[in-house]
């Protein structure tokens, strides 16, 4: 069954962190992401560019308005997320465990994919 696992961390504390301690951090990342990878399938994973640069959609009165920035304001921000393939909802929790932003207070939402048959 597919999982996805949304990766959720501060950004504004994570601009704060000294420039080699953050060189670490994406090394743990690399890790991570070269383990799970020979470990389960991944469909798909990526890093997602800062909330800054995001778009907000949506309709009000019927017609589609856009605004800069996300929709809610929230302390954690999505950051980045793996699409994987796991044998059951434990598997798939045990792999969101090892995510590296997990010792620094972010957190990891894994959420079964639902399937529509046409």
């Amino acid at each position: 069954m597919q999982y996805l696992l949304t990766i959720y961390g501060d950004e504004k504390a994570q601009a704060n962190i000294p420039p080699e301690q953050q060189a670490a951090g994406l090394q743990e990342w690399f890790k991570f992401d070269e383990m799970l990878r020979k470990s389960a399938t991944v469909v798909s994973g990526n890093g997602l560019q800062p909330t800054s640069s995001a778009t907000t959609v949506r309709y009000k009165n019927g017609k589609m308005v856009t605004s800069d920035g996300p929709f809610a304001e929230t302390k954690e921000q999505l950051g980045g997320y793996y699409l994987i393939d796991a044998k059951d909802l434990d598997d798939a929790i045990q792999w969101a465990g090892k995510m590296p932003n997990l010792p620094f207070g972010g957190s990891v939402e894994v959420r079964p994919v639902q399937v529509f048959e046409q």
